[in-house]
Protein backbone atom coordinates (compact mmCIF):
# COMPACT_ATOMS: atom_id res chain seq x y z
CA UNK A 1 0.00 0.00 0.00
CA UNK A 2 1.29 3.40 -1.01
CA UNK A 3 -0.22 6.03 1.30
CA UNK A 4 -0.18 9.69 0.27
CA UNK A 5 -1.48 12.33 2.65
CA UNK A 6 -3.20 15.18 0.85
CA UNK A 7 -1.72 18.56 1.74
CA UNK A 8 -3.55 20.65 -0.86
CA UNK A 9 -6.22 20.21 -3.51
CA UNK A 10 -4.03 21.06 -6.51
CA UNK A 11 -2.41 17.64 -6.90
CA UNK A 12 -3.14 16.41 -10.45
CA UNK A 13 -3.37 12.85 -9.16
CA UNK A 14 -6.62 13.81 -7.44
CA UNK A 15 -8.39 14.90 -10.63
CA UNK A 16 -10.43 11.70 -11.05
CA UNK A 17 -11.99 12.26 -7.64
CA UNK A 18 -13.02 15.87 -8.14
CA UNK A 19 -11.91 17.78 -11.25
CA UNK A 20 -13.21 15.42 -13.93
CA UNK A 21 -16.89 15.17 -14.81
CA UNK A 22 -18.46 11.75 -15.31
CA UNK A 23 -18.26 12.28 -19.07
CA UNK A 24 -14.57 13.14 -18.83
CA UNK A 25 -13.94 10.13 -16.61
CA UNK A 26 -15.55 7.96 -19.25
CA UNK A 27 -14.09 9.45 -22.43
CA UNK A 28 -10.68 10.70 -21.32
CA UNK A 29 -9.55 8.68 -18.33
CA UNK A 30 -11.43 5.41 -18.82
CA UNK A 31 -12.33 5.46 -15.13
CA UNK A 32 -15.34 5.30 -12.87
CA UNK A 33 -15.68 6.41 -9.26
CA UNK A 34 -17.21 3.98 -6.78
CA UNK A 35 -18.32 5.08 -3.34
CA UNK A 36 -18.68 3.24 0.01
CA UNK A 37 -16.98 0.02 1.11
CA UNK A 38 -19.96 -2.23 0.29
CA UNK A 39 -20.29 -0.97 -3.27
CA UNK A 40 -16.53 -1.01 -3.84
CA UNK A 41 -16.51 -4.62 -2.67
CA UNK A 42 -19.26 -5.47 -5.18
CA UNK A 43 -17.15 -3.93 -7.94
CA UNK A 44 -14.08 -5.90 -6.88
CA UNK A 45 -16.15 -9.09 -6.76
CA UNK A 46 -17.26 -8.37 -10.32
CA UNK A 47 -13.62 -8.17 -11.42
CA UNK A 48 -13.15 -4.42 -11.81
CA UNK A 49 -9.60 -3.13 -11.52
CA UNK A 50 -8.97 -0.59 -8.73
CA UNK A 51 -6.63 2.32 -9.48
CA UNK A 52 -6.61 4.48 -6.35
CA UNK A 53 -8.46 4.90 -3.09
CA UNK A 54 -9.47 8.11 -1.34
CA UNK A 55 -10.41 7.96 2.33
CA UNK A 56 -10.05 9.56 5.70
CA UNK A 57 -6.96 8.50 7.61
CA UNK A 58 -9.04 6.75 10.25
CA UNK A 59 -10.65 4.49 7.66
CA UNK A 60 -7.34 2.89 6.62
CA UNK A 61 -7.65 0.66 9.66
CA UNK A 62 -11.45 0.83 9.62
CA UNK A 63 -13.97 0.78 6.76
CA UNK A 64 -11.31 0.64 4.04
CA UNK A 65 -9.19 -2.06 5.66
CA UNK A 66 -10.76 -5.02 3.87
CA UNK A 67 -10.50 -3.28 0.49
CA UNK A 68 -6.85 -2.41 1.06
CA UNK A 69 -6.25 -5.99 2.13
CA UNK A 70 -7.60 -7.22 -1.21
CA UNK A 71 -5.61 -4.60 -3.15
CA UNK A 72 -2.24 -4.40 -1.38
CA UNK A 73 -0.56 -2.43 -4.20
CA UNK A 74 -3.19 0.29 -4.41
CA UNK A 75 -2.35 3.96 -3.85
CA UNK A 76 -4.35 5.39 -0.95
CA UNK A 77 -4.88 9.14 -0.75
CA UNK A 78 -5.87 10.31 2.73
CA UNK A 79 -6.88 13.53 4.37
CA UNK A 80 -9.19 15.04 6.93
CA UNK A 81 -12.96 14.78 6.58
CA UNK A 82 -13.25 18.51 5.86
CA UNK A 83 -10.44 18.47 3.29
CA UNK A 84 -11.97 15.53 1.43
CA UNK A 85 -15.36 17.27 1.46
CA UNK A 86 -13.69 20.34 -0.08
CA UNK A 87 -12.09 18.11 -2.71
CA UNK A 88 -15.19 16.17 -3.75
CA UNK A 89 -17.82 18.80 -3.03
CA UNK A 90 -19.72 16.69 -0.51
CA UNK A 91 -19.14 14.63 2.63
CA UNK A 92 -18.15 11.12 1.63
CA UNK A 93 -20.46 8.23 2.43
CA UNK A 94 -18.52 6.31 5.08
CA UNK A 95 -15.43 8.19 3.90
CA UNK A 96 -14.23 5.97 1.04
CA UNK A 97 -14.01 6.48 -2.75
CA UNK A 98 -12.30 4.22 -5.26
CA UNK A 99 -11.23 5.09 -8.80
CA UNK A 100 -11.53 2.00 -11.02
CA UNK A 101 -10.92 1.10 -14.63
CA UNK A 102 -14.14 1.29 -16.59
CA UNK A 103 -15.12 -2.21 -17.73
CA UNK A 104 -15.50 -3.05 -21.40
CA UNK A 105 -19.16 -2.76 -22.41
CA UNK A 106 -20.48 -5.92 -24.13
CA UNK A 107 -22.68 -6.15 -27.22
CA UNK A 108 -26.45 -6.67 -27.02
CA UNK A 109 -26.19 -10.24 -28.27
CA UNK A 110 -23.77 -11.11 -25.47
CA UNK A 111 -25.88 -9.50 -22.76
CA UNK A 112 -29.05 -11.22 -23.98
CA UNK A 113 -27.60 -14.62 -24.77
CA UNK A 114 -29.40 -16.45 -21.95
CA UNK A 115 -31.89 -13.76 -20.96
CA UNK A 116 -35.64 -14.29 -20.80
CA UNK A 117 -36.64 -10.96 -19.28
CA UNK A 118 -34.76 -7.74 -19.95
CA UNK A 119 -35.35 -4.09 -19.11
CA UNK A 120 -34.96 -1.49 -21.85
CA UNK A 121 -34.33 2.02 -20.52
CA UNK A 122 -35.29 4.64 -23.10
CA UNK A 123 -34.18 8.21 -22.45
CA UNK A 124 -34.11 8.09 -18.64
CA UNK A 125 -31.71 10.85 -17.60
CA UNK A 126 -32.01 10.96 -13.82
CA UNK A 127 -29.10 9.12 -12.19
CA UNK A 128 -31.14 8.25 -9.11
CA UNK A 129 -33.80 6.58 -11.25
CA UNK A 130 -31.18 4.68 -13.24
CA UNK A 131 -29.63 3.32 -10.05
CA UNK A 132 -33.02 2.40 -8.59
CA UNK A 133 -34.09 0.62 -11.80
CA UNK A 134 -30.92 -1.47 -11.77
CA UNK A 135 -31.40 -2.36 -8.11
CA UNK A 136 -34.99 -3.47 -8.74
CA UNK A 137 -34.01 -5.37 -11.88
CA UNK A 138 -31.31 -7.31 -10.05
CA UNK A 139 -33.55 -8.06 -7.09
CA UNK A 140 -36.73 -8.99 -8.97
CA UNK A 141 -35.57 -11.46 -11.59
CA UNK A 142 -34.65 -9.38 -14.64
CA UNK A 143 -31.77 -10.97 -16.53
CA UNK A 144 -30.21 -7.93 -18.22
CA UNK A 145 -30.61 -4.23 -18.96
CA UNK A 146 -30.20 -2.38 -22.26
CA UNK A 147 -30.18 1.40 -22.54
CA UNK A 148 -30.65 3.89 -25.35
CA UNK A 149 -27.76 6.29 -25.74
CA UNK A 150 -30.12 9.09 -24.65
CA UNK A 151 -30.17 7.58 -21.17
CA UNK A 152 -27.86 8.35 -18.27
CA UNK A 153 -24.68 6.32 -17.87
CA UNK A 154 -25.28 3.50 -15.34
CA UNK A 155 -21.65 3.90 -14.22
CA UNK A 156 -22.22 7.48 -13.16
CA UNK A 157 -21.04 7.86 -9.56
CA UNK A 158 -24.51 8.52 -8.14
CA UNK A 159 -26.19 5.83 -10.21
CA UNK A 160 -23.68 3.28 -8.93
CA UNK A 161 -24.27 4.36 -5.33
CA UNK A 162 -28.08 4.30 -5.59
CA UNK A 163 -27.94 0.88 -7.23
CA UNK A 164 -25.94 -0.42 -4.25
CA UNK A 165 -23.49 -1.98 -6.68
CA UNK A 166 -26.05 -3.99 -8.65
CA UNK A 167 -24.80 -2.31 -11.84
CA UNK A 168 -21.83 -4.66 -11.42
CA UNK A 169 -24.00 -7.74 -10.90
CA UNK A 170 -26.39 -7.40 -13.81
CA UNK A 171 -25.33 -7.60 -17.48
CA UNK A 172 -26.06 -4.39 -19.38
CA UNK A 173 -25.24 -2.69 -22.66
CA UNK A 174 -26.04 0.28 -24.87
CA UNK A 175 -28.64 -0.27 -27.57
CA UNK A 176 -28.01 0.30 -31.27
CA UNK A 177 -30.19 2.84 -33.11
CA UNK A 178 -32.38 0.07 -34.54
CA UNK A 179 -33.15 -1.16 -31.03
CA UNK A 180 -36.45 -2.94 -31.67
CA UNK A 181 -35.16 -4.72 -34.78
CA UNK A 182 -32.08 -5.83 -32.87
CA UNK A 183 -34.17 -7.16 -29.99
CA UNK A 184 -36.59 -8.98 -32.30
CA UNK A 185 -33.69 -10.60 -34.12
CA UNK A 186 -32.77 -12.15 -30.76
CA UNK A 187 -36.28 -13.51 -30.27
CA UNK A 188 -37.73 -10.87 -27.95
CA UNK A 189 -41.26 -9.53 -27.93
CA UNK A 190 -41.40 -5.91 -26.86
CA UNK A 191 -43.75 -4.52 -24.24
CA UNK A 192 -43.83 -0.73 -23.88
CA UNK A 193 -44.97 0.46 -20.45
CA UNK A 194 -47.37 3.29 -21.24
CA UNK A 195 -50.97 4.42 -21.02
CA UNK A 196 -52.89 4.01 -24.26
CA UNK A 197 -56.34 2.98 -25.42
CA UNK A 198 -55.12 -0.46 -26.46
CA UNK A 199 -52.88 -1.17 -23.45
CA UNK A 200 -53.20 -4.42 -21.53
CA UNK A 201 -52.56 -5.00 -17.82
CA UNK A 202 -48.94 -5.83 -17.10
CA UNK A 203 -50.09 -9.20 -15.73
CA UNK A 204 -51.87 -10.12 -18.97
CA UNK A 205 -51.36 -13.87 -19.53
CA UNK A 206 -50.05 -13.25 -23.03
CA UNK A 207 -47.17 -11.18 -21.67
CA UNK A 208 -46.40 -13.64 -18.94
CA UNK A 209 -46.33 -16.51 -21.44
CA UNK A 210 -43.77 -14.88 -23.73
CA UNK A 211 -40.52 -16.87 -23.62
CA UNK A 212 -38.46 -13.71 -24.15
CA UNK A 213 -39.81 -10.30 -23.20
CA UNK A 214 -38.25 -6.82 -23.27
CA UNK A 215 -39.92 -4.26 -20.98
CA UNK A 216 -39.43 -0.71 -22.26
CA UNK A 217 -39.38 2.13 -19.71
CA UNK A 218 -39.62 5.77 -20.77
CA UNK A 219 -38.46 9.16 -19.61
CA UNK A 220 -39.39 10.62 -16.25
CA UNK A 221 -41.47 13.47 -17.65
CA UNK A 222 -43.04 12.58 -20.98
CA UNK A 223 -42.83 8.79 -20.92
CA UNK A 224 -42.21 6.86 -24.11
CA UNK A 225 -42.42 8.48 -27.51
CA UNK A 226 -45.27 7.62 -29.86
CA UNK A 227 -42.74 5.93 -32.12
CA UNK A 228 -41.53 3.69 -29.29
CA UNK A 229 -45.09 2.78 -28.35
CA UNK A 230 -46.28 2.15 -31.90
CA UNK A 231 -43.28 -0.07 -32.60
CA UNK A 232 -43.89 -2.38 -29.64
CA UNK A 233 -45.66 -5.72 -29.75
CA UNK A 234 -47.61 -4.88 -26.59
CA UNK A 235 -48.45 -1.73 -24.69
CA UNK A 236 -48.71 -2.62 -21.01
CA UNK A 237 -50.05 -0.62 -18.07
CA UNK A 238 -49.99 -0.97 -14.32
CA UNK A 239 -53.59 -0.72 -13.02
CA UNK A 240 -53.90 2.21 -10.60
CA UNK A 241 -56.52 3.78 -8.37
CA UNK A 242 -57.79 7.15 -7.05
CA UNK A 243 -57.21 8.88 -10.36
CA UNK A 244 -53.45 8.41 -10.31
CA UNK A 245 -52.27 8.01 -13.90
CA UNK A 246 -48.58 7.25 -13.48
CA UNK A 247 -45.78 6.19 -11.17
CA UNK A 248 -42.19 7.30 -10.95
CA UNK A 249 -40.29 5.30 -13.54
CA UNK A 250 -38.23 3.49 -10.90
CA UNK A 251 -41.35 2.52 -8.93
CA UNK A 252 -43.12 1.41 -12.09
CA UNK A 253 -40.14 -0.70 -13.08
CA UNK A 254 -40.20 -2.58 -9.77
CA UNK A 255 -43.87 -3.47 -10.18
CA UNK A 256 -43.44 -4.57 -13.80
CA UNK A 257 -40.28 -6.55 -13.08
CA UNK A 258 -41.85 -8.46 -10.22
CA UNK A 259 -44.98 -9.37 -12.17
CA UNK A 260 -43.37 -10.34 -15.47
CA UNK A 261 -40.42 -12.25 -14.03
CA UNK A 262 -42.40 -14.04 -11.32
CA UNK A 263 -42.46 -17.79 -11.79
CA UNK A 264 -39.83 -17.97 -14.55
Amino acid sequence: MNTIEIKNLDDDRLKPFAALTDRQLRSQAGLIIVESPKVITSALDAGLEPVALLCEQRHIQGDAAAIIGRCPDITVFTGSRDLLADLTGYTLTRGVLCAMRRPVEPELSTVCRDARRIAVIDGVCDTTNIGAIFRSAAALGIDAVALTTTSCDPLNRRAIRVSMGTVFKLPWCWLPDNAYDALRSLGFKIAALALSDDSVPVDDPRLLAEPRLALVLGTEGDGLSKRAIDGADYVARIPMYRGVDSLNVAAASAVAFYITAKGL
